[in-house]
């Protein structure tokens, strides 16, 4: 099951996004690299897929989900645990 993501955890991440957005997509693109490559690679791939769409507009989406995503199950275990 996936994590709930609260407006809260969205408020944060969109700010942090939002205040320089390329230099954000460009950190997510080498972190991922190193992070989840596997998942890199298909988030490049489906944004290549397609020329009528926006290949960073994609990848930046999907970004944003996936940390989106990160740090609601970051706060999923460290409520488990504290619990």
């Amino acid at each position: 099951m996936l994590p709930i993501i609260t407006e809260e955890m969205a408020s944060e991440i969109f700010t942090e996004v939002f205040q320089d957005v390329q230099a954000w997509r460009k950190n997510m693109v080498q972190y991922l690299k190193e992070e989840n490559p596997e998942i890199n690679s298909a988030i490049l791939e489906v944004a290549k897929y397609d020329e009528g769409i926006d290949l960073k507009a994609v990848a930046l989406g999907a970004y944003l989900s996936y940390r989106l995503l990160e740090v609601a199950t970051e706060d999923d275990v460290l409520g488990t645990i504290n619990e």
